[in-house]
């Protein structure tokens, strides 16, 4: 089953960052997922997270309100997931 990434905001600077370094996690992973932009207000406030960018992993705010970086962005798709990064030669 493909997982669903939602990245939540107006698609500002923060919002496309977050966008990127979301695809960055998912190539470092191996992991297939659809990532879905949300710039519509009343469907953004529907997921209760008062400050954008927002991550959402198959309906569950995993992040609000900050850019994480790649690194983060692994850390919790391998706890949504039970994927692992595979140690790099």
């Amino acid at each position: 089953m493909t997982m669903t990434i939602k990245i939540l905001g107006s698609g500002c600077k923060n919002c496309v960052a977050l966008a990127e370094n979301t695809k960055t996690a998912l190539a470092e992973l191996g992991v297939t997922a659809e990532i879905v932009k949300v710039t519509d207000f009343a469907e953004i406030a529907k997921y209760g997270i008062l400050s954008t960018p927002g991550l959402v992993f198959d309906e569950k705010v995993v992040s609000f309100g900050k850019v994480l970086k790649p690194k983060e962005i692994i850390k919790l798709i391998e706890k949504q997931t039970g994927a692992q990064t595979c140690p790099k030669p």
